[in-house]
């Protein structure tokens, strides 16, 4: 059974659930049905170090970096 992530349509909540077949799950923060399957990747585990795109400032790139401006 895969794990997939969904983003519920009346709350805006994003949660993963465990589902068999084409099972929707009700949100659990307000149970609604009115779910969206949501385009996920999948991790793997290098075998040789990746190198770290932060600087040596330690402000990184891209929204998590806080470069977005979202307070991150």
């Amino acid at each position: 059974m895969p794990i997939y992530e969904y983003a519920c349509m009346t709350c805006e909540s994003h949660f993963e659930e465990l589902v068999r077949g084409d099972q929707e799950p009700a949100c659990p923060d307000c149970g609604a049905t009115k779910v969206l399957r949501q385009f996920s990747v999948f991790a793997t585990k290098a075998e040789t170090p990746q190198p770290s795109f932060r600087s040596a400032s330690g402000a990184g790139g891209g929204c998590c970096g806080g470069s977005c401006g979202c307070g991150h």
